[in-house]
C-alpha cells in the first residue's frame, strides 16, 4: 500500500536479490581476504570479480580505473580530499585551488574543511557562471605550469536533477574550459552518486580522474558501502599518511618504516573490507540486469514517469488560475540527457503562498506516500532555487531552524521544499497516486465537477503521447494514460469533500511564549465558570487513556502518566503512527494494589507491578523519546510476550527510570520560572495536554459537514488525547491564556499541540480517517494547532497533589495575545 517516491534517497531492493545473496551465503564460507586459507582466498577472489563487474559496469577496464571500496559516496570524497597532491599557500610554485559547483551535495562542500587546514584555498562556481575559455586570458609564460587543482562537479544535481554536462570533464582536463583564472594543471571529480541510480556511465568516454558513487542508490542493497574510481594515471601521485591493516606490505613497529602494498585498491583500502557487502554487488548487478535490462532502459522508465508527473504538476491551475505547484528545475523535462527523474517543487495556496513542506509530507503521510523535504544536503541549490540569501541563512539558523527540522516557513517564506524521484521499480500508478493525492488535497469536490477537471483530462491525455519518443516499446505503461473524469473527482478517504486541506504554517506546539509578571487576569463573559470535565492519563504512551475523576499530581504530571513505552526489538519506541493497534491495549491503574493491569480484546489480562524495580533483574538502558535519551529499564519476558503476540511483531514493554538526572532536555521553556524543577515522564514535550470542549464542539461542526457519518463528541474528544478537558464559553480562547490555576494547583501554558496524523485513527477501533487532519487544517486557516501544553507552576511549599474533575479553572491571559514565531517546528504530537 506504500507509493514510495524517494529513490534519490535511496532506492529499494528486489527480493530476487536478498534470495541470491543469502542462497550465496549459506552455499559458500568466506573468510576474511587477509588470510590464506580456501576460504579466505574465495573472498579474496570474489572481490577482486566484483570490482571487474564495477568496472564493466561503467564500460572501463582495470587498465584505466582502480575500484577502491568505501563506507558510501561521503568517505570516497573525503578520501580524495586527504590525498589530493595539493600545494598549500607560501611556496614558491603557484599554489593549487579546489573549487567545486555550488550546487553539490554537502559531502563535496565539507571537502573545503580538508583544504582548508592544508592551506589551499577553496573556490565556489555557480551553476549559472560560464566556465572560461582558458585561451581568452592565460599568459604564454604560464602554459606550462603543472600546479594540480581539483574541479568538483555532480553529474546530476540530487536537489532538482539537473543533468551536467560530461563533456566537462574532457574540456577541463584539456584546457579548453577552466573554473577561475590560474595557471596550473586541472584534475575532475565527478560525483556520480545521484547520476548511476538511473543512468548509464561510459568511463571510456568520459574519463573523469575521480569517480564517486553509493551502491545503495542503485541497488537499495547492501547500504553503507561506496567507491572511489581513480583513473590510474593520478593514482600515483595521491599522498597517503595513515596505513590499516591490509595496506602495508611491510612496517616496523618500533621504528619510522612503512612500505605500501603494491595495489593500489589494497594501499587505500584500510582495514578488512566489508566483504560480505560487496559479494553482495555482485547479486545486485546480475538482478538489475535481469529484472531492466540495464541502464539504459532504466534511464528511459525514469525519465518518462518524471515528465509525465512534471507535466500534469505544473500546468495544475485553481479555479483562479493560480498554480498549485512552484517547480523547481532548469530544465523543461524533454530530454533525460539533461534532466533527471527527480522534480522538486513547493505546494501553493490560490493566493500564490507557499504551504510549508512539513504539512505536504503530513498529508502525503497520510496517503502512504513516501516523499522527501527540506534542503536535501544541498544548501547551495537549495538557495539558488528558493531565492534565499547567505543573510537568510544565518537568520534562519538564529531563529532555531537546522537542516533536516521541520520548520518550513519563516516570515512567511520557505525554507525548503518537497522532492520526489522516480526508480527502476516506479510505476505509471505511483505517479498517478501522487497526482490524485495533489489534487484531492488541493481542490474540493466541487472543483473537481467544474470545467477545470476536463482541462486537466485533456493535459494528461495530450501532454504525454503514446509515440513519444521516450516511450520505447521495451518500457511504454498501460493504455490508461490519464486521470479519468471519475478519478478526479474520487476521494479516497470515502468521504464527502466539501473543503480542500490547508496546511499549517510555521507555527508549532514548541512556541515559548515569555510571559509577563504583569499579566492581567481575565473577566468571564457572561460570568460562567470554567470547569474541568474530563481527566485522563495515558501509562503506556501510545495506548489506551485511562478516565478517572481525581487523581494524584507528581513532580512529571499525573501520576503514573507515560511511565511506560513499548519499543520495537531494536528499543525505538513504537507509537500510533506506525502501530494503530496500541489503541486497543487498555492499561488501568490499581492504587491500593500497586498495580497496572492492560488488557485487550482477545488476550488474557496481564498485571505490572508499580513498584520501582531497578534490580539486577531488570536491564536499565538508555531510550530516545522525541530525540532525547532517557533512562528505562525493561518489564521482563512475560509483558515482552504479551505484547508482541498482541500487535504481532517483536516488542517489549519498558518503564522510565526513577533516576532521572537528565531532566535538562525542556530547559527550551522559555517564561517558566522554575525550569529547573521540571521533570518530564515519557511525553514528547510537556507535563500535561489540556484541550477545550467548546473547541471540540466547533471543529466536530466542521467536521460534520464534511462526513458521511457525524463523529461522536466522545470520540472526538479521545482522538486528541488530552490529560485535561475543560468546559470554557468560548472555543480556542485557551491559546490566549498565559498561566491557569485548577483549584490550588497552578500551570503554565507553555504553547498550542501542533497535531499529526494520530488524531485521525479512532481510538476505539483503531481504523484511520485522513480527512480528520484535513479538516482541522481548513477549520483552523492552515493550522493544525488543537490544545495547548501546561507545566506546573507551583503556589507554595506546601505542593498540593490532587487533581479533580469539577475543579474550577481560572485563567490569567497573556499581556500580548499574538502568538510568537516558534524556535522550533518539530512534529511531537503528545502520543
Amino acid at each position: 500500500g506504500i507509493t514510495y517516491l524517494d529513490h534519490a534517497g535511496s532506492t529499494l531492493f528486489p527480493e530476487s536479490l536478498l534470495k541470491a545473496f543469502m542462497d550465496d551465503l549459506r552455499n559458500n564460507v568466506y573468510g576474511n581476504p587477509h588470510s590464506q586459507n580456501i576460504s579466505s582466498k574465495l573472498t579474496y577472489d570474489t572481490i577482486e570479480h566484483v570490482r571487474y563487474r564495477i568496472l564493466q559496469h561503467f564500460h572501463t577496464t582495470s587498465e584505466d580505473y582502480t575500484v577502491i571500496f568505501t563506507s558510501g559516496c561521503t568517505a570516497a570524497l573525503k578520501l580524495v580530499a586527504e590525498t589530493f597532491p595539493w600545494i598549500p599557500e607560501g611556496t614558491e610554485q603557484p599554489s593549487s585551488r579546489f573549487c567545486y559547483l555550488t550546487d553539490s551535495h554537502t559531502s563535496v562542500v565539507g571537502m573545503r574543511g580538508i583544504t582548508a587546514l592544508m592551506n589551499v584555498l577553496s573556490v565556489p562556481v555557480k551553476p549559472n557562471e560560464n566556465l572560461l575559455l582558458e585561451k581568452t586570458w592565460l599568459p604564454a609564460e604560464d602554459q606550462n605550469c603543472t600546479t594540480p587543482h581539483l574541479f568538483s562537479y555532480p553529474a546530476q544535481s540530487n536537489f532538482s536533477g539537473t543533468k551536467y554536462p560530461l563533456s566537462w570533464i574532457q574540456d577541463i582536463k584539456s584546457g579548453k574550459l577552466c573554473p577561475i583564472k590560474i595557471p596550473g594543471k586541472w584534475f575532475v571529480l565527478l560525483d556520480a552518486a545521484s547520476y548511476v541510480s538511473c543512468s548509464p556511465l561510459d568511463l571510456a568516454v568520459h574519463q573523469a580522474d575521480f569517480v564517486t558513487v553509493s551502491f545503495y542508490k542503485i541497488f537499495g542493497f547492501p547500504t553503507g558501502l561506496g567507491a572511489l574510481l581513480v583513473n590510474n594515471r593520478i593514482a600515483p601521485l595521491l599522498r597517503k599518511t595513515y596505513f590499516g591493516g591490509g595496506t602495508a606490505a611491510a612496517y616496523l613497529a618500533g621504528e619510522d618504516f612503512y612500505f605500501p602494498k603494491k595495489s593500489i585498491a589494497e594501499r587505500f583500502e584500510d582495514g578488512t573490507v566489508s566483504f560480505l557487502d560487496i559479494i553482495a554487488l555482485k547479486h545486485g548487478f546480475d538482478v538489475l540486469e535481469k529484472l531492466t535490462g540495464g541502464m539504459e532502459k532504466i534511464k528511459q522508465h525514469t525519465f518518462a514517469l518524471a515528465r509525465y508527473t512534471y507535466t500534469v504538476l505544473s500546468t495544475l491551475k485553481y479555479a483562479n488560475g493560480a498554480p498549485v505547484a512552484r517547480v523547481y528545475s532548469d530544465t523543461d523535462f524533454s530530454n533525460p540527457d539533461v534532466q533527471g527523474p527527480i522534480i522538486n517543487f513547493n505546494v501553493l495556496d490560490e493566493k500564490g503562498d507557499v504551504i510549508g513542506f512539513s504539512q505536504v509530507e503530513k498529508m502525503a503521510s497520510l496517503y502512504n506516500i513516501h516523499v522527501r523535504t527540506g534542503c536535501f544536503c544541498n544548501t547551495g541549490a537549495c538557495q539558488m532555487h528558493l531565492g534565499i540569501s547567505d543573510e537568510d541563512i544565518q537568520r534562519n539558523l538564529q531563529a532555531g531552524h537546522v537542516c533536516g527540522d521541520d520548520i518550513d516557513l519563516i516570515d512567511g517564506r520557505p525554507t525548503g521544499s518537497v522532492r520526489i524521484s522516480f526508480g527502476y521499480m516506479s510505476t505509471f500508478e505511483d505517479a498517478q497516486t501522487f497526482l490524485k493525492f495533489i489534487i484531492a488535497t488541493r481542490f474540493s469536490k466541487s472543483d473537481t465537477e467544474t470545467p477545470f477537471q476536463s482541462s486537466v483530462t485533456k493535459l494528461t491525455t495530450e501532454s504525454v503521447p503514446d509515440d513519444h519518443p521516450y516511450f520505447s516499446s521495451a518500457n511504454k505503461f498501460s493504455q490508461r494514460t490519464h486521470i479519468s473524469d471519475g478519478e478526479l473527482g474520487n476521494n479516497p478517504s470515502g468521504t464527502e469533500k466539501t473543503v480542500g486541506w490547508q496546511p499549517l504554517e510555521c507555527e508549532s506546539e514548541s512556541i515559548r511564549a515569555a510571559v509577563s509578571e504583569t499579566a492581567v487576569p481575565t473577566c468571564r463573559r457572561g460570568g460562567k465558570p470554567i470547569t474541568v470535565t474530563n481527566i485522563y492519563l495515558y501509562p503506556i504512551k501510545s495506548c489506551s487513556a485511562f478516565e478517572v475523576t481525581e487523581w494524584p499530581v507528581g513532580n512529571q504530571g499525573l501520576l503514573y502518566d507515560r511511565n511506560w513505552m513499548v519499543v520495537n526489538q531494536n528499543g525505538v519506541c513504537i507509537t500510533q503512527k506506525q502501530e494503530p493497534k496500541l489503541c486497543l491495549i487498555n492499561p488501568s491503574i490499581d492504587l491500593k494494589q500497586k498495580i497496572m493491569v492492560i488488557q485487550a480484546d482477545g488476550m488474557d489480562p496481564i498485571s505490572v507491578s508499580l513498584e520501582e524495580n531497578t534490580g539486577k533483574e531488570s536491564v536499565v538502558c538508555e531510550s530516545k523519546v522525541c530525540s532525547h535519551r532517557v533512562k528505562t529499564y525493561d518489564c521482563g519476558e512475560r509483558t515482552a510476550g504479551w505484547f508482541s503476540m498482541f500487535l504481532g511483531r517483536l516488542c517489549r514493554l519498558i518503564r522510565q527510570s526513577p533516576d532521572r538526572k537528565d531532566d535538562t532536555r525542556h530547559k527550551n521553556t522559555k517564561g517558566v520560572t522554575c525550569a529547573t524543577s521540571i521533570s518530564l515522564s515519557l511525553v514528547n514535550e510537556a507535563q500535561y495536554l489540556l484541550i477545550n470542549a467548546a473547541s471540540i464542539l466547533q471543529l466536530k461542526e466542521h467536521i460534520s459537514a464534511r462526513l458521511e457519518e457525524p463523529l461522536e463528541t466522545e470520540e472526538l474528544i479521545r482522538r486528541f488525547r488530552a490529560n485535561i478537558v475543560i468546559s470554557a464559553p468560548e472555543s480556542f480562547e485557551e491559546e490566549e491564556w498565559a498561566e491557569i490555576s485548577i483549584g490550588a494547583l497552578r500551570f503554565q501554558v507553555v504553547g498550542p499541540c501542533s497535531r499529526c496524523q494520530i488524531i485521525c485513527i479512532d481510538q476505539q477501533s483503531g481504523e484511520r480517517n485522513k480527512e480528520i487532519l484535513q479538516s482541522l487544517s481548513a477549520a483552523r486557516g492552515r493550522k493544525t494547532n488543537f490544545g495547548v501544553y501546561l507545566m506546573n507552576q507551583p503556589l507554595s511549599s506546601s505542593f498540593p497533589d490532587t487533581l479533580s474533575v469539577g475543579s474550577q479553572v481560572l485563567p490569567v491571559l497573556k499581556e500580548n495575545t499574538e502568538i510568537q514565531r516558534p524556535t522550533s517546528s518539530e512534529e511531537k504530537c503528545s502520543g
